[in-house]
Formats: structure tokens, C-alpha cells, sequence
């Protein structure tokens, strides 16, 4: 948790672009897989692909690139969220995770279909019952900036994000046809490269396009010794009934002060920020889901679908059944 402070510290803002350009961040990509329906896997606990991949890491930002096919991925007991060709997949945090395609499968530990460790060049895992084929790159990050801090949560345990039509889309197709070569190649695995670097940058900005105060400090907001614990607190409990007093007592500082920073830096109040913020979330779970509007609307605090579909036309300009045909792949 970001340290508290009497007195917090002047966030400047800045543009999004240029918040995301400065974050440092290291990654490679470590192998590629063509998978076959039926077939499903889980990953290792984030620790232990920590310890493989880039010792003295306590865990690692995971993605996966979708090359050709369809799959879904699910983080503890949560919903599958689906990805096809073209999409990219990122686990901000590394969070142990299950993977599989549209048959029912046998669930497997991934592990058990490598070869073990050093591996001399970049592994290819060929696994499945020889149906329909999915092509997945998958890759690992590593960064120290609060963004990808656990404990904030500041991003949703899995994003899916489908560049929009235009250079970004032209630019992540390409990317996948490089690391496509990259993993025909005989190179050494890890294959470190600037590629997941600039592909992580280049998908937060298009997912991060939708989210509150993006624009406003919303990454510098993330370093306030004021603001990041209530946010905090917001990202990991969007359906509780917060109250500014409930999240002022929650991080040790006083309502005016609490609303002070977060029109200072973020430009609305705490609960238009929290309200904000689940619209948010509930963008993504339409788009990548197939949660009802009745469960998204509980997920992310509203008592009934009525209520939540008020909020969401506001924001968005229609309904969410509507918004949610225009986001599906």
C-alpha cells in the first residue's frame, strides 16, 4: 500500500500518453503454443512463474496473444472471459489463471507439458485432441510502478482488449506476425525483445481510454499518499455502499481533504469517481463475459437491472444489451 502521509504530495497531471510512455517496464516473450479442441490448462501460482522467469520478482504481469482461434481465461472462481484472434490478453498481476478452448476439456497443469527449465530455444507447445486450432504467444512483464501494485488493483485481474479498427489493430496484427517468426526461430527463451513492452503500453491506452479521469491524473493519482488507498479501496469493493466518510475513515483523513484530492487531481468527487468506475468495470464484463445484465449490474453495486441500465445509457448513449452487440467480436 502506497505510504500515508498529513500531508500529500502536489500530483501533476499529465496526458495519458505521456503517464504511460514513463512507465518502466521489462518483459520477454517465453513461448507460443497451438493448441487443438478440446484442451485447457492452469498456469503455476505467480510466485513460481516469478522464480522461472525473472528471480527477485515477487510476480509478474502475464499476457497472451491471441493469433488464431478463440479461447477463454478465468482468474480464481471468476467468469470466463473470452478472447479471439487479434485480442490481447493481460493478467496486470499475474494472479494464477485457467485457459481453454470452446470444447470441454480435462483441466491441466501447463507445466507438465514442458520440457523443464533452462530450455535452450524458445519452446513451441503443440497440445490437444486435434479439433479446431487456437494460436496463442504468450509473454511476461516486469514493472515496480503502483499501476501494476496488487494490493491497489487498480486494473480488473484480466483485460481483453480488441484494438479498434485503424493503425493500433494494424500494429497488434503485426506484432503477433513478429513474434510468430520470433518463435520459429531458434532463439534463446526467454526471447527478450521490446515487443511486450510496447505492446503492454499500447493496450493500456486502449483500455485505460474508457476509464475515469484517465485523462486527468488518474496514473498520478496513483502515487497520492491520499488518493491511492481510497482508490484502492473503490477498485478491490465496487459494490459496496461506500459513503465519503466510510472511505475518508478508510485511509485516515478527513471528508474535505479526501474531496479536496480527488477533484484536485482526478476533476469529480469521490463517488462520481466510484460511479464512474463501475461503468467502467462494466464495460469490460459485457465485452468479454457472457454475464447477464442482471449479474453485471449486481457485480458492480446495483441493486436492480433497471437502475444499473439508467446509469450505463447516461454514460454510453444506449443500453447495455445494445452497447454490449456493439462490443462483441
Amino acid at each position: 500500500m502506497v505510504p500515508m502521509s498529513t500531508t500529500p504530495s502536489t500530483t501533476v497531471a499529465e496526458p495519458l500518453g505521456a503517464a504511460l510512455e514513463r512507465l518502466r517496464i521489462a518483459g520477454a516473450i517465453f513461448f507460443r503454443a497451438e493448441f487443438t479442441e478440446g484442451w485447457a490448462y492452469e498456469s503455476p501460482p505467480p510466485d513460481v512463474i516469478a522464480a522461472l522467469l525473472h528471480p527477485g520478482a515477487a510476480r509478474l504481469i502475464m499476457f497472451h496473444i491471441v493469433a488464431a482461434g478463440t479461447c477463454w481465461i478465468s482468474v480464481g472462481d471468476g467468469e470466463r472471459h473470452w478472447a479471439s484472434a487479434g485480442d490481447v490478453v493481460v493478467l496486470p498481476y499475474g494472479d494464477q489463471h485457467r485457459v481453454g478452448g470452446t470444447d470441454d476439456a480435462e483441466l491441466v497443469e501447463i507445466a507438465t507439458l514442458f520440457d523443464s527449465p533452462p530450455w535452450a530455444a524458445l519452446p513451441v507447445l503443440c497440445y490437444g485432441m486435434g479439433g479446431a486450432r487456437t494460436d496463442i504467444v504468450c509473454g511476461y512483464l516486469h514493472s515496480e510502478d503502483p499501476l501494476f501494485n496488487p494490493s491497489l488493483r487498480a486494473l480488473p485481474p484480466v483485460l481483453i482488449v480488441r484494438p479498434p479498427p485503424g493503425p493500433a489493430a494494424d500494429w497488434v496484427r503485426s506484432s503477433i506476425a513478429f513474434a510468430l517468426d520470433a518463435g520459429s526461430a531458434s532463439l534463446p527463451a526467454p526471447a527478450p525483445t521490446r515487443l511486450p513492452e510496447l505492446l503492454l503500453v499500447e493496450v493500456l491506452r486502449i483500455h485505460l481510454a474508457t476509464a475515469p479521469a484517465a485523462e486527468q491524473g488518474w496514473i498520478a493519482a496513483l502515487h497520492d499518499p491520499v488518493l491511492a488507498p481510497a482508490m484502492a479501496q473503490m477498485h478491490s469493493a465496487p459494490g459496496r455502499k461506500w459513503t465519503v466518510a466510510e472511505l475518508a475513515a478508510s485511509v485516515a483523513v478527513s471528508r474535505s481533504l479526501l474531496d479536496e484530492r480527488f477533484r484536485t487531481v482526478l476533476g469529480r468527487s469521490p463517488i462520481r469517481y466510484l460511479t464512474d468506475w463501475r461503468m467502467h468495470l462494466a464495460d469490460e464484463l459485457l465485452a468479454s463475459t457472457d454475464l447477464g445484465v442482471a449479474a453485471v449490474a449486481r457485480r458492480v453495486g446495483y441493486d436492480s437491472e433497471e437502475a444499473f441500465s439508467r446509469a450505463f445509457k447516461r454514460r454510453y448513449g444506449c443500453p447495455p444489451s445494445a452497447w454490449r452487440t456493439t462490443r462483441s467480436p
